[in-house]
């Protein structure tokens, strides 16, 4: 059983930046793949971005590729999504997510892979 707490969201201008922050509590986090998912109003959730349980093998949606940048760390229970030259389109609440997984080089893409998720943080980015 795992339990994710998202931190981090808020207002930010075109061009800015913001730091989202999952924290986990329960036990093995280094067990559990990672994803980070959002969804805008009117919209479907969709995937952003993955990383393996390992960190080594990491995947991006095509429009945030170069500019997210996602991160975790197994000591601190802690998975980051680091979000530069952010866009009016990159506007949702954002959700981390996480899977048991026992390959440790694979990620997930698929919402319905993932069996634990938050609460969802606020992402605002005016123009």
């Amino acid at each position: 059983q795992v339990t994710l707490v998202e931190s981090g969201g808020g207002l930010v201008q075109a061009g800015g930046s913001l730091r989202l922050s999952c924290a986990a509590s329960g036990r093995s986090f280094s067990n559990y793949a990672l994803g980070w998912f959002r969804q805008a109003p009117g919209k479907e959730r969709e995937f952003v971005t993955a990383i393996s349980r390992s960190g080594v093998s990491i995947d991006y949606i095509d429009s945030v590729k170069g500019r997210f940048t996602i991160s975790r760390d197994n000591a601190k229970n802690t998975v980051s999504l680091q979000m530069n030259s952010l866009k009016p389109e990159d506007t949702a609440v954002y959700y981390c997510a996480a899977v048991l997984s026992f390959i440790p080089g694979t990620f997930y893409t698929d919402s319905s892979d993932y069996d634990y998720w938050g609460q969802g943080t606020q992402v605002t980015v005016s123009s």
